[in-house]
């Protein structure tokens, strides 16, 4: 599969990384990651976006589907209990187009609620608490398997 663009794609409270809670997330900020990915991604765009609202996130993994574009996913929050977002990542995953899953925290180490996802079942792969470089790994892993 060739593309010329990743979706990298993360949800609530996301565009606040940097400042909630950096003893979890890092002093990283969103523009950060995208600065980091782009200096990794040679040719490939880097089409980094955020969103709290869940229906613009699944928006997004439509327009994913439909492009054919590798995506990497920090579903944050809705990770735990959207049914929804985890329906849309199997559109994505169904047409053979990779979503790795990524987290910056390792939610296995933190309260129990986080410990389970719904997107993992049908995500490519997981990537977690490596902080923004979960990101780098998974770009890394899109990037060799174009």
């Amino acid at each position: 599969m060739t593309f010329d663009r990743v979706l990298v794609l993360n949800g609530p409270n996301l565009n606040r990384l940097g400042t909630r809670e950096p003893e979890i997330y890092g002093t990283a900020s969103l523009e950060d990651v995208r600065a980091q990915l782009a200096s990794r991604a040679g040719a490939v765009e880097i089409d980094l976006r955020q969103t709290n609202d869940e229906a613009t996130l699944i928006g997004w993994l439509h327009e994913a589907v439909d492009a054919r574009t590798p995506v990497i996913l920090n579903p944050a929050a809705f990770t735990h209990y959207s049914y929804a977002l985890r329906d849309a990542v199997a559109l994505v995953t169904e047409r053979g187009v990779p979503v790795i899953e990524v987290h910056l925290s390792n939610p296995h180490a933190r309260e129990e609620f986080r410990h389970t996802s719904v997107v993992s079942a049908v995500a490519t792969g997981v990537i977690a608490g490596f902080g923004t470089q979960s990101y780098q790994l998974a770009l890394d892993t899109i990037l060799r398997s174009s």
